[in-house]
């Protein structure tokens, strides 16, 4: 029955039209080429979602909206009146923006099947960046306020622009050990972690409900087409390597997987869903191997550049390896005093400019080009996301419209087939 659906719907020239007809509509549904269309169909999507979510959290969560109301209630009261808890609430709201904030981050930077906000680029890694290089050139590690003390949505961490002088003595003469910069930083970045891990839920959830009614999703049926350009088919290769090897997706490969860097793990938890891994097994697995060993893997190499460990293991290093080439020993003395006065002067902080007035236009100068960058970036993430729904949300009005053709040519054919 299946079978002869599927060739009367290639065979018939009225549902092979309408599929083309439907395919060149969804590669004209943008917000560059139809931005109305493109947001009106995006609004209809929210709209849907929204209530389907409604209906449900109404039907079958009882206890979830009284618990929200109570919830609610009690925190309306708490901020209203005023007495002793009102400094505590306050320390609570920022250690809840606090996590919030960095989970978020990690989130908006794994969510969207590859085409995520690059959120360690433009927050933690700065950020690790900046700490070292301010414990470095401070001598001590005590900067923060509290944990909640770093770089936030239009704000930045009090220790930033302080002197080193309102912190106190140097209490490292020699440098700030990685041991002591990593504990600063480590909250932050494990949270961030933590929003990368719930960021790739999503592909697995939909996979594994595509995979239960019996479907399959559209990355796992192309993974094997063409791709444009060397990197292009490369990724392919290794797509169709990975697919052809899912007998082999346990918890220690996800755990791999999900521990380096690479842009495959959004196939990987496709996978998962669609072989219907068990849940736990494969988010503790991404837990482990994006919050615990990727984030300090990428926060330690970040400290080792700032805080000269990498620069004096590779000059060392070098220095080695260059006193057996005949003709460096004798020249290796100068050259290694070269390299270290440059590296001196490097880092010697800058002498105090006089007037404040250039010091504001730079820093306003600087920050106003970074937010401009940030921005972009982020208008780019939310076209991007309004792009896919809208384009999910008309290929689903597509399927209904082209089941109901099929149905209607194919129901001849199938009599004869039966």
């Amino acid at each position: 029955m299946g079978s002869s659906k599927r060739a009367s719907s290639t065979t018939n020239p009225a549902i092979s039209g309408l599929r083309e007809k439907h395919q060149q509509d969804l590669e004209k549904l943008t917000l560059t080429s139809q931005p109305f269309k493109t947001f009106r169909l995006f609004v209809a999507a929210v709209f849907l979602y929204l209530r389907r979510s409604a209906s449900y959290l109404l039907a079958n969560g009882g206890l979830f909206m009284l618990f929200t109301i109570v919830f609610a209630v009690v925190s309306a009261l708490l901020v209203t009146l005023d007495g002793p808890h009102v400094k505590h609430l306050e320390e609570l709201s920022e250690y809840v923006r606090f996590g919030l904030w960095w989970i978020f981050l990690g989130v908006a930077s794994s969510i969207g099947l590859g085409s995520g906000l690059h959120t360690f680029v433009l927050y933690l890694g700065p950020h690790i960046a900046l700490f070292t290089i301010k414990a470095m050139t401070c001598g001590r590690v005590d900067l923060k306020t509290a944990i909640y003390d770093t770089i936030q949505l239009k704000r930045s961490p009090s220790w930033l622009d302080k002197p080193c002088n309102e912190f106190g003595p140097p209490v490292f003469s020699s440098g700030v050990p990685l041991s002591s910069i990593l504990p600063q930083v480590q909250i932050e970045a494990v949270l961030w972690g933590l929003g990368t891990a719930l960021g790739e839920l999503p592909p697995y959830f939909i996979s594994r409900a595509a995979s239960l009614s019996g479907g399959k999703m559209e990355e796992l049926e192309t993974c094997g087409g063409d791709g444009s350009g060397f990197i292009g088919r490369r990724l392919n290769n290794l797509k169709g390597w990975l697919l052809s090897h899912s007998q082999y997706l346990n918890f220690f490969t996800i755990l791999v997987l999900a521990s380096v860097p690479n842009p495959l793990f959004d196939l990987a938890g496709i996978m998962c869903g669609q072989f219907e891994k068990p849940f736990w097994e494969f988010f503790l697995a991404t837990l482990l191997g994006k919050a615990i060993i990727k984030t300090h893997i990428q926060t330690v190499f970040i400290i080792c550049v700032c805080n000269n460990q990498l620069l004096d293991w590779i000059e060392n290093e070098l220095i080695y390896i260059l006193s057996f080439v005949p003709g460096f020993a004798t020249a290796l003395p100068a050259l290694a005093a070269k390299l270290r006065l440059m590296k001196e002067k490097y880092l010697i902080a800058s002498p105090p400019v006089t007037s404040d007035i250039n010091v504001k236009k730079w820093d306003l100068s600087f920050a106003s080009v970074w937010n401009g960058v940030v921005w972009l970036m982020l208008l780019n993430f939310f076209g991007q996301i309004v792009t896919a729904t809208a384009q999910r949300y008309l290929k689903k009005q597509q399927e209904k419209e082209l089941d109901a053709l099929t149905k209607k040519k194919s129901s001849p054919v199938s009599k004869k087939s039966n």
